[in-house]
């Protein structure tokens, strides 16, 4: 199965830095913006072969309702 990520990049100091905006945790790093991306597929692949799998039959789901405490607008505005 093939799934597309949303990766955001910035160079930093001469790297490429990157992360996958769909799951938090997957951050990488390469010298070329095709060694990022090399770089974020392996740390996807070994973050797939931690993962344990919870056996569950009968989950459920739940709406959340939450207040935000910032405002993105006061971000736009720096």
């Amino acid at each position: 199965m093939i799934k597309n990520f949303t990766l955001d990049y910035w160079i930093d100091d001469g790297w490429y830095i990157g992360k996958l905006r769909e799951i938090p945790g997957i951050f990488s790093q390469g010298e070329t913006f095709e060694e990022l991306i090399e770089n974020i597929k392996d740390a996807f692949k070994l973050m797939l072969q931690e993962v344990t799998p919870i056996p569950v039959r009968n989950f459920k789901t739940a709406e959340l309702q939450m207040e935000l405490f910032w405002n993105a607008n006061n971000l736009l505005k720096r």
